[in-house]
């Protein structure tokens, strides 16, 4: 019985812990595809088939009920400390398993192993989601609320907590498919994308974990969602399109 109990609690993390629902992934990597290179769209769509990188993304979520990849739960999500500062997560970059086998330390790996192999189908499949995962802010949430999953809130008169909301909740409001929103933010964000390519990964993750932090600021106990979309919406429409830009500065790198 205590088997069954602990099974069922991990899977309800699991299926709780998604960084960003399918669209959400979708909206990163199209933008990222837009935005590559000739050469690199050409190599991943050998890799993955065309647009690949989009029909893709959300597998690493999907192959964590698979036992085979149970090793990879853990590359989804990389807790943070509040306050931290630039140099703080500069260290963490670079010495990426200090506090184990996370996300800077799997999108390090998949990295390498691409540079090494540019047809490995596995590597890509990875980094594509990992990279939407580093601008998901609850997988870069606290230890203590498995990144928000125990941080309560009433979504539009359902129960529901933050890391939910992030996943997939604000996106949904938008009412729009995958390539609609990539359009939109694409529109929206246009004036600042070339500010935008020349983020590195600490530029990135600072950015991410100044949403991280205004998240936490938040009262979850004020049930008036429609301040909360106006208050953050705009956040999550960045993160989507820095998402993708970031991805596909990565990728041209790798497939240049």
């Amino acid at each position: 019985m205590l088997k069954k109990t602990i099974s069922l609690f991990l899977l309800f993390v699991s299926l709780s812990t998604y960084a960003y629902d399918n669209v959400g992934h979708r909206i990163v990597s199209e933008v990222a595809y837009r935005n590559m290179t000739k050469k690199a769209r050409k190599q991943t769509d050998k890799v993955l088939g065309v647009k690949g990188i989009v029909y893709e993304s959300s597998w690493a979520d999907e192959v964590r009920s698979d036992d085979n990849y149970k090793y990879s739960y853990q590359w989804h999500y990389q807790n943070l400390k509040d306050g931290m500062t630039a140099s703080d997560m500069k260290n963490l970059i670079d010495n990426p398993k200090s506090e184990g086998e996370h996300l800077f330390y799997a999108i390090g790996l998949m990295v390498d192993r691409l540079k090494k192999d540019k047809n490995d189908a596995e590597a890509l499949k990875f980094l594509i989601h990992f990279v939407g995962d580093l601008h998901q802010p609850m997988h870069l949430g606290r230890a203590e609320d498995l990144g928000g999953n125990r941080v309560k809130m009433t979504w539009f008169g359902r129960n529901t907590n933050i890391h939910s909301i992030w996943d997939g909740q604000i996106t949904d409001s938008r009412k729009m498919s995958y390539t609609e929103y990539a359009n939109f933010v694409e529109d929206k964000f246009s004036a600042d994308k070339k500010k935008f390519l020349a983020y590195d990964m600490l530029k990135s993750l600072l950015e991410t974990y100044r949403v991280r932090n205004e998240i936490y600021a938040w009262d979850a106990e004020n049930t008036n969602n429609y301040h909360y979309l106006y208050r953050f919406t705009d956040e999550i429409d960045l993160l989507l399109y820095r998402g993708g830009l970031y991805l596909s500065v990565i990728l041209n790198d790798i497939y240049r």
